[in-house]
């Protein structure tokens, strides 16, 4: 099934077209539960991997024997997916339990070599804002799933570009860790439904002038709610026009219930949230940080943003169309995290060099 963003609540560029020079085009990548095959862009799909090339390894030395059985992470989503919308059977329950983090033995010691996670596979052919190197057509993603590496003890990323032409005989059962260092580094089995959107950069990147114009825009726009909000409490009649306080009530409810989605630049009109490829980095929890590259210098935009959620109650007009009732109503039909993956404080973006592939990526997170 297809994904549709809707039509952002307003044409901000109209009202502002300053923000033409902040515009950029992302790919949301809306993964959702599936049975990608190696032929597929996918999260934690099965890779276009060579089966005479060797799985990457982590090879720092950390702790690896302390987290979570990947075998248990698995076992526990199936077992809470399955009992979507009931009660937890007393076996289930037993199940549950019986999952701890902790020290698991024999367990690999701090030394010893341990595979990658495949996280994600993205063929250029269906990620419309996917930069491949030339000649190239394929990106794999795959990370360690301890947070502890570096003095910044974040995850570690790899990235592999390929020709997926040049592959032709497939490893078709590649290693997986036994322990993971957070049920949150694990990503479930998703297909991907690529949708191009246009997003504009983060507020605090804007420049003076643009950001006052829109600070005093949002403003205009709360005075409006506040004043409709006084007129509907106080006004002709009040609960005098109704029988009973309690269809007074009962009316003031049904009203509060058909206003407007309440619109702000940040939640609804500039970057979209979840997984997508390309774009702006957001900066909603920190002030803005430059990621240079640190072999020349140049700037390193976001090549892949790992979202916590595809929407919160910040950004609900992203919603795709497909997932909202069938009423219209603000519900959903599905999940707001499909993939299970939370990295930092919900969100997690690969950059790379424009000016050389080679270059080593960094991360950023917010």
């Amino acid at each position: 099934m297809t994904r549709t963003t809707p039509a952002r609540p307003v044409d901000i560029e109209a009202l502002f077209p300053g923000l033409a020079a902040h515009r950029r085009t992302s790919t949301r990548l809306h993964p959702r539960p599936g049975s990608p095959t190696a032929a597929d862009s996918s999260v934690a799909g099965p890779f276009h991997w060579p089966a005479d090339e060797p799985w990457p390894m982590c090879t720092a030395v950390h702790p690896k024997d302390t987290g979570h059985l990947l075998s248990d992470v698995r076992l526990e989503r199936r077992v809470l997916a399955g009992a979507q919308g009931r009660e937890l059977s007393a076996g289930e329950r037993r199940t549950l339990d019986g999952m701890t983090r902790g020290r698991h033995a024999p367990g690999p010691r701090d030394e010893d070599p341990v595979p990658l996670l495949a996280v994600a596979q993205l063929y250029a052919r269906d990620v419309p804002d996917l930069r491949t190197p030339p000649g190239h057509d394929l990106l794999q993603v795959l990370w360690c799933p301890f947070e502890v590496h570096g003095p910044e003890r974040t995850i570690d990323v790899v990235l592999r570009w390929r020709r997926s032409d040049e592959v032709t005989e497939l490893l078709t059962d590649p290693p997986e860790p036994v322990v993971v260092g957070r049920a949150e580094c694990v990503p479930d089995v998703c297909a991907l439904h690529p949708e191009q959107v246009v997003e504009y950069e983060y507020e605090g990147l804007l420049g003076r002038e643009l950001q006052e114009a829109l600070t005093e825009w949002e403003e205009s726009l709360a005075d409006g709610e506040d004043e409709e909000e006084e007129e509907e409490e106080h006004g002709p009649g009040g609960a005098a026009g109704y029988a009973t306080y309690e269809e007074y009530a009962a009316a003031m409810a049904a009203a509060r219930d058909e206003e407007p989605y309440g619109v702000d630049y940040r939640g609804d009109l500039s970057i979209p949230p979840g997984w997508k490829v390309g774009g702006f980095a957001s900066w909603h929890l920190t002030d803005p940080a430059p990621v240079d590259c640190r072999e020349c210098g140049a700037p390193m935009p976001p090549l892949l943003t790992v979202g916590a959620g595809e929407w919160d109650g910040g950004s609900e007009s992203w919603i795709p169309v497909e997932d909202r009732a069938p009423d219209g109503a603000a519900g959903v039909r599905r999940s707001a995290r499909p993939t299970g993956v939370l990295l930092g404080r919900g969100l997690m973006r690969v950059h790379t060099c424009p000016a050389g592939p080679a270059h080593p990526h960094r991360l950023s997170f917010q």
